[in-house]
């Protein structure tokens, strides 16, 4: 307790400054998309996103036993004033890794991988160069759980993105690792860089090639791609950068496209276990997880399974900062999407 009071008074006052200062930094629009009425509907609330400043906005919801419902709302092109279609494909950035967790669970399934087995291993030619590689197994990439340096913090990686795997994977080379193998979790691109080499290495496909033979095809998913130099770029949602007029959505980060429908019927797949093959499913769980968000200039999105309600929810939108801002705000969208949901439910 402060006894002298001239004291108290004077931390008082100078707590009462902070205070107010760190309300002046308050991101007050997040606060207000949290806090403003829920809408009624679910294009309400896709039309009140768009009202916060985003271009564009395409939701997928399958309740199962019901057919998909598409919502959109703003454009897919500024320039044209083209509105957003649900048919248009979209950078799925980072949703791929699920892609991906589920080819690796089918090669260790039938023993062509082992999640033992070592970075050091697989690639000893990085052994000199990755520290603590022949500690790095295989389960720990998958989980991010290696301590590999993330490629993409490389200083205004994304002002002028690597383009080939050894131009990423070198951006990762010879750094002190994050932490030692599973000591620690830290989100890390080369991860799956990684991964997705060790795919070709083993089967002789690309990573691309091994997923659209061994999961899209047998899901009958035709509109999902491997990059940019797969589509027509015409069928691409614009993709816009804060602060930027132009259109980014040809520049080429070396993201997996599909639409929004592609999206949700995988990942309805993926949370029934229709993608797996018996006792496949079990390997998964242990493995990773069940939904995912995508993050790159131009395209944010999150494809999302909720169990209570036994639904796939993926939302997209075509505009971003990569400050954290539009992210959360567009987290917060699809969780006011998630509770329009669970109220129609209950009537």
């Amino acid at each position: 307790m402060i006894k002298n009071k001239k004291l108290r008074n004077w931390v008082r006052a100078a707590l009462g400054v902070s205070t107010l200062a760190s309300l002046f930094f308050v991101p007050w629009i997040l606060v207000w998309a949290w806090l403003l009425p829920l809408p009624a509907t679910m294009q309400g609330q896709v039309d009140q996103a768009i009202a916060h400043g985003f271009d564009g906005m395409v939701v997928y919801v399958e309740q199962k036993g019901e057919p998909a419902r598409f919502y959109t709302a703003g454009v897919r092109d500024r320039a044209q004033n083209i509105p957003a279609d649900a048919n248009g494909l979209f950078k799925i950035a980072s949703i791929g890794k699920l892609y991906h967790a589920v080819a690796i669970t089918q090669l260790v399934y039938e023993k062509q991988l082992s999640l033992t087995a070592t970075l050091g291993d697989y690639f000893p030619e990085l052994i000199s160069r990755i520290e603590h590689a022949e500690h790095i197994s295989l389960k720990n990439m998958v989980q991010h759980r290696s301590g590999i340096p993330n490629y993409t913090n490389y200083p205004n990686y994304w002002g002028n993105p690597a383009l080939t795997y050894q131009g990423k994977l070198d951006l990762a080379l010879d750094l002190p690792a994050s932490f030692k193998p599973d000591q620690g979790y830290e989100y890390s691109n080369t991860n799956y860089l990684l991964l997705s080499e060790l795919i070709r290495r083993t089967t002789g496909l690309t990573s691309q090639q091994y997923i659209k033979q061994h999961i899209l095809q047998p899901l009958g998913l035709y509109h999902t791609f491997g990059s940019l130099r797969d589509v027509d770029l015409n069928d691409v949602m614009g993709g816009y950068y804060v602060g930027y007029q132009e259109d980014i959505k040809g520049n080429d980060y070396g993201s997996m496209l599909a639409t929004v429908a592609d999206v949700g019927v995988f990942l309805r797949a993926l949370n029934d276990g229709s993608v797996f093959r018996e006792g496949e499913q079990a390997l998964y769980s242990s493995l990773y997880v069940y939904d995912h968000g995508g993050l790159l200039p131009g395209f944010q999105s999150q494809a999302s399974y909720y169990k209570d309600i036994d639904t796939v929810v993926v939302q997209v939108i075509n505009t971003t900062n990569l400050d954290g801002y539009d992210w959360n705000l567009s987290q917060i969208i699809h969780h006011r999407i998630y509770t329009i949901l669970v109220r129609q439910s209950k009537k």
